[in-house]
């Protein structure tokens, strides 16, 4: 089959999904307290995921992460990792993997193992109890802690991803290398993003850009810039001293567009071409409209078509360009 190649001759190779928009923590960057979920019956069942994500890995997705939400809170989601993993089993797919916030980790780090995954991204911005308290509104951090233990004892390889807060977070970011560099977990920072709705206040005020934590990491320690990629967005270094890797996500300073292999897929089927615009096709009509997938097959082939240069992210002049109405937990981490 001809492999998805989108106009600016970039092959798809990378499909995030999310499984479902319900989370159990309310982080205040990417959800509001009180969200009105969707309804069940507008939700892709998790049979309909299997075969529209199938149909991906038949057409050259050779990655596919899990995302929500929180993913692990999906009713049956085991019996969808089981699925993918015989794309694994045939070696269509190289790698199945989850974003998580943890919560759930501790009962089904193991399964999840068991099934061919080999590493996990879970979101951790502070190693403060109170105010992971407040930044996820509803979480606790020692369940957190926990879950990513049985990670690590199940034989995943966990990567931690903190979002960068200016005036949240700023003051654990020798922490919270330094809490990795232990626990042998690789880290990633991330910028915020101007997503959902009446945030752009509230973004301005938060944005810490990365360029400012990377001088400051260079202050105190060595480091090496590194040309290896995961497949996703982020721009890594090793530090020296301590021989962990750390990696950037610099949507806002930095344009990572050029080298873009991925597109979303949201819970009710609906394909973001790029996560910084506004347009998608839905995929969930050919779906249920269709026995086969050829109808399906179209749809992607012309949504990947549409699929933009690069996104219009950018904070200047004290206002917010290219902002996203649509919470973050739409369309999946």
């Amino acid at each position: 089959m001809t492999p998805l190649i989108d106009p600016f001759a970039r092959a798809i190779s990378y499909l995030r999904v999310s499984v479902t928009d319900r989370c159990d923590f309310r982080c205040t960057y990417c959800m509001s307290e009180h969200m009105t979920f969707l309804p069940k019956a507008d939700l892709l069942s998790l049979e309909e995921l299997d075969r529209l994500c199938s149909t991906f890995v038949r057409m050259g997705v050779q990655k596919l992460r899990i995302t929500g939400g929180e993913p692990l809170v999906r009713k049956g989601i085991l019996t969808f990792f089981e699925a993918m993993s015989r794309h694994l089993q045939s070696g269509d797919l190289k790698e199945l993997t989850l974003t998580t916030n943890g919560s759930q980790l501790a009962k089904f780090a193991q399964p999840l193992a068991d099934l061919g995954l080999r590493r996990i991204n879970v979101s951790l911005d502070t190693l403060a109890p109170a105010k992971f308290a407040e930044i996820t509104r509803w979480g606790r951090l020692p369940q957190v802690l926990d879950g990513i233990q049985a990670a690590k004892a199940a034989g995943l390889r966990v990567k931690i991803n903190a979002v960068a807060l200016k005036g949240f977070n700023e003051d654990e970011l020798f922490p919270l290398i330094d809490w990795c560099a232990r626990e042998d977990h690789d880290l990633t920072f991330i910028e915020v993003m101007p997503m959902g709705e009446d945030m752009t206040a509230n973004r301005l005020d938060q944005y810490w850009p990365l360029k400012d934590l990377r001088a400051r990491l260079a202050d105190r320690f060595t480091l090496t810039d590194l040309t290896e990629r995961t497949g996703g967005p982020a721009r890594y270094v090793r530090i020296e001293e301590t021989g962990q890797k750390v990696g950037f996500i610099t949507p806002l300073t930095h344009n990572f567009c050029e080298s873009c292999n991925r597109v979303r897929l949201t819970c009710t089927g609906e394909l973001y071409m790029c996560l910084g615009q506004e347009d998608m096709a839905d995929l969930r009509a050919p779906l249920r409209a269709n026995p086969d997938d050829a109808a399906l097959e179209l749809a992607i082939r012309a949504a990947i078509a549409r699929k933009p240069k690069g996104h219009d992210f950018d904070y200047s002049r004290q206002a917010v360009k290219g902002q996203m109405t649509r919470h973050m937990s739409h369309t999946g981490g």
